[in-house]
C-alpha cells in the first residue's frame, strides 16, 4: 500500500507543471500596420494614448468633477466591478482544487442490537465515540485541474479588462454629454441674441408701418421671423433638459450644487497632440482587445482540460483518528484508527462524450480567435474613422469660419441697403436667416471637432487610467 502511494505521489510530482493544453500563439492582427494617411511616430510603448490619464486629457475642472462622480456612482461600472470580484472568487475556488482538502469530524454512535440474534437474550447496546481527521487530494498528473485553473484565471483577467473598457467608455460618454450641453447652451445664447435683434427690427418696422412707410408684408415677415427664432430657442431648451437627464444617468446621482466653475464652450481645450500615427499594434493595449485575448487564452486552456479527460484520474484519500466505546478512553489505550484509500478512475466507455467535449473546446477556441480578430478590426476602424473625420472637420471649420464672415458682411450690407430704401425687408430676412444658420453651424462644427478628439482618445485606448 505504501509502495502504491509512493508511486502515485512520484507520478504526481513528475507531472507537476505539465498540462495538455496546446501552446498559445497570438493570432496575427488582421489589419494594416498603420492607419491610412498617418505616419509612424516612433515607439508605441512610450507614446501610446492609453498611457494618457483622463485628468490630463480633460482640463475643465467641472468636467473632471463629473467624471470622478460617474466613476464612483455609475451602475454599469459598478456591475462590471462586481463581475470582476465574482470571477476572482471563481478562480480561487478552482485553484483550491490543487491542494488537499482536509476536514475533521467527531461523532457518537449508540446502537442496540436485537436480542433474537445476539448471545444476550436482552440484546446489547454499544456506544462508539470517534474523532477523525480526513484528507482527499487529486494528483493532477495530466494537468486537468491546472488547465481548469488557468481557464478560470483567464476568465478573471478578461472580466477585469471588460471593466476597464466600461470605464473607458464611461469617461468618454460623460465628456461627450457635458460638451453637448455646452454646445446647446452656446446655440441657445446665439438664438437669444438673434431673437433680440429680430425683435428690435420688428419693433422698428411696426412703427414704420403705423407711420405708413413700411408695408404690411414687411411687418408680417418680421413677425414670422420673431416666432421662428422663438421656436428654435424653445427646441434648445428641450434638448438641454434631455442632455441633463442623460448626464444625471451617467453620473448615477443628481447633479451636485457645489460643482466647480467650468470653462465656457469656446474656451474648451483638449489635449490635441494625440499619438495617432503610432503603429496599429497600439490597439493590442485596448481593454476590449485584451479582454478578447484573455477569452481566447481561456478557451485554449479548456482544451487541455478536455484532453486530460481521456486519461486516468488519481485520487488519494485517507483519514486518521481515535475511536472508543468509552469517552474516557478516546485518547488513551489502543484507540488509534487510520485509513488510506488510493483510487484510480480510468475512462473506458462514455459513448463519445469525451471526444465531443474536446471537439466542442476546439470549436470554442476557434470562435474566440474570430472574436479576437474582430475586436482588433473594430478598434482599427474606430481609429481610422476618427482620423478621417478629424481631417475633414478641420477643413469644414475653416470653410465655415470664412462663410460666417461672408454672411455677416452680407447681412450688414443688406440692412444698410434696406434702410436706404434700396432693398426690401425680405432681403434682410434672408440674410438674417443665412447668418443665423452660419452661426449655429459653426458651433456644431466646433463641438464636432471636440467630440472627435474624445472619440479618437477613446478609440486609441485612453480613458481607463485614473
Amino acid at each position: 500500500m505504501r509502495h502504491l502511494g509512493s508511486t502515485i505521489l512520484a507520478a504526481a510530482l513528475l507531472g507537476a507543471g505539465c498540462t495538455l493544453a496546446p501552446k498559445y500563439h497570438r493570432p496575427d492582427a488582421p489589419v494594416a500596420p498603420a492607419w491610412k494617411g498617418s505616419a509612424s511616430t516612433g515607439n508605441a510603448g512610450t507614446n501610446a494614448t492609453s498611457d494618457i490619464e483622463w485628468k490630463s486629457f480633460f482640463g475643465d475642472p467641472r468636467l473632471q468633477a463629473l467624471i470622478a462622480i460617474a466613476l464612483e456612482n455609475n451602475r454599469d461600472l459598478r456591475v462590471a466591478a462586481l463581475r470582476v470580484e465574482q470571477t476572482q472568487a471563481q478562480y480561487r475556488i478552482q485553484r483550491s482544487a490543487l491542494f488537499p482538502g482536509v476536514q475533521g469530524d467527531a461523532g457518537l454512535v449508540r446502537q442496540r442490537s436485537s436480542g433474537a440474534i445476539s448471545d444476550f437474550n436482552g440484546g446489547s447496546i454499544v456506544s462508539v465515540y470517534s474523532v477523525n481527521v480526513s484528507a482527499a487530494w487529486e494528483a493532477d498528473v495530466f494537468g486537468r485541474i491546472r488547465s481548469l485553473k488557468q481557464e478560470a484565471l483567464e476568465q478573471y483577467l478578461a472580466t477585469d479588462e471588460a471593466r476597464k473598457s466600461v470605464r473607458m467608455s464611461l469617461v468618454a460618454q460623460v465628456a461627450t454629454e457635458y460638451l453637448t450641453q455646452l454646445r446647446l447652451l452656446e446655440a441657445k445664447a446665439i438664438a437669444g441674441r438673434t431673437l433680440e435683434t429680430v425683435q428690435t427690427s420688428r419693433e422698428l418696422i411696426r412703427r414704420s408701418f403705423e407711420a405708413g412707410v413700411a408695408s404690411e408684408l414687411d411687418l408680417r415677415t418680421a413677425d414670422g421671423q420673431v416666432q421662428a427664432v422663438r421656436v428654435n430657442s424653445a427646441a434648445f431648451l428641450q434638448l438641454l433638459a434631455e442632455s441633463e437627464n442623460a448626464l444625471v444617468m451617467l453620473i448615477g446621482r443628481p447633479l451636485p450644487a457645489d460643482l466647480p466653475q467650468g470653462q465656457p464652450f469656446r474656451g474648451q481645450e483638449l489635449l490635441a497632440d494625440l499619438p495617432a500615427g503610432v503603429p496599429s499594434e497600439v490597439l493590442l493595449r485596448r481593454p476590449d482587445v485584451l479582454s478578447a485575448e484573455h477569452q481566447l487564452k481561456s478557451a485554449n486552456a479548456d482544451i487541455g482540460a478536455a484532453r486530460a479527460a481521456f486519461f486516468p484520474r488519481f485520487m488519494l484519500t485517507g483519514s486518521g483518528g481515535t475511536a472508543s466505546a468509552k469517552l474516557t478512553d478516546l485518547f488513551t489505550g489502543p484507540s488509534e484508527t487510520w485509513r488510506f484509500a488510493p483510487q484510480v478512475t480510468v475512462p473506458m466507455f462514455d459513448v463519445g462524450g469525451s471526444r465531443a467535449r474536446l471537439a466542442m473546446s476546439k470549436l470554442e477556441r476557434d470562435i474566440q480567435v474570430a472574436n479576437y480578430e474582430k475586436a482588433i478590426q473594430t478598434a482599427f476602424r474606430e481609429v481610422a474613422d476618427a482620423l478621417a473625420t478629424r481631417a475633414i472637420l478641420d477643413d469644414k471649420l475653416r470653410a465655415q469660419e470664412a462663410l460666417l464672415v461672408a454672411q455677416q458682411k452680407r447681412f450688414d450690407l443688406t440692412t444698410a441697403r434696406y434702410k436706404s430704401g434700396v432693398d426690401s425687408y425680405v432681403d434682410v430676412l434672408l440674410a438674417q436667416q443665412d447668418l443665423y444658420a452660419a452661426q449655429q453651424n459653426l458651433v456644431q462644427f466646433q463641438a464636432a471637432r471636440l467630440l472627435n478628439s474624445i472619440a479618437l482618445y477613446r478609440s486609441l485606448g485612453g480613458g481607463w487610467k485614473s
